[in-house]
Order: C-alpha cells, then sequence, then structure tokens
C-alpha cells in the first residue's frame, strides 16, 4: 500500500492514483514485496524539526526515509515541498519532475540502492532516470 499524507502544507495537485500505480511498479521491477510507504509532504521547517528531533541534524533537506523494512518494504518518507521547489527551481525542471525523482529516489533506498560512492550516485541517478521515462510514458 502507499498512502500519501500533508503535514504543514496546503494540498498540492497531484494524482496520487497515477503515483500509487507507478511506484508499485517500480518495487515490483525490483523484485520487492511491499507492505506500505506513507509519503509524507511537508514544509521546510516541520522537515528540519523531523531531521532535529530524530537525526539529530540541524539543516534542511527535501527529503528523509525512516525505513522500517524487514522481508517486506516498510517506509515513511517525509518531502519537504518547499525544498523540492527550491530545486527544481535550481535545477530548471519543473517542480513535479522533481518531486517525482525525490520520491523515486527514496523508494530505490527501499529496494537496496545506495549512493555513497560516484559509481553508486551514477547508477542511482541512472535507476532514477528509467522510472522518471517510465512516469512519462504512462502519460502519453
Amino acid at each position: 500500500m502507499i498512502t500519501f499524507n500533508e503535514v504543514s502544507v496546503i494540498g498540492y495537485d497531484i494524482n496520487y492514483r497515477d503515483v500509487e500505480s507507478w511506484i508499485n511498479g517500480v518495487i515490483s521491477d525490483q523484485n520487492k514485496n511491499l507492505d506500505c510507504v506513507n509519503f509524507v509532504f511537508c514544509s521546510d521547517d516541520y522537515l528540519l524539526d523531523v531531521n532535529n528531533k530524530y537525526l539529530n541534524h540541524d539543516y534542511y533537506t527535501d527529503v528523509i526515509t525512516f525505513d522500517y523494512s524487514r522481508d517486506i518494504i516498510l517506509s515513511d518518507v517525509f518531502i519537504s515541498v518547499d525544498r523540492v521547489k527550491d530545486n527544481a527551481s535550481v535545477l530548471g525542471v519543473m517542480y513535479f519532475q522533481e518531486l517525482l525523482r525525490v520520491m523515486v529516489h527514496a523508494v530505490l533506498h527501499l529496494c537496496g540502492f545506495v549512493d555513497k560512492t560516484d559509481e553508486e550516485k551514477m547508477l542511482m541517478r541512472t535507476m532514477e532516470d528509467k522510472y522518471l521515462a517510465l512516469f512519462v510514458s504512462r502519460e502519453t
């Protein structure tokens, strides 16, 4: 199950059904089983508080993933819509495209991908691009 929640932000025009189907497809393609991924869309300040409280980090970030998985994927993914908007502007991409990238990035981590080394970062970006292209192809 994929769930979507908004905390300290006003609703966004996202077709959650399409995104849910896409995320389920990513997880299936990675041969993983899903219990629940709970996406929480929030403000910079809210995510900064989460970052301070649970990770002892005092800085803004676009996404924090709490992975409770054992044999199946179970997670809370907090996404700062403020950070995503700023990043989209800096990168010169549409907000929704950057939001999808952040979401699939978190899901790929839950599927076992890491991005510590340059090689791992390249693979992660390749996988993000692959799945973003799949979402776009579904829309056309």
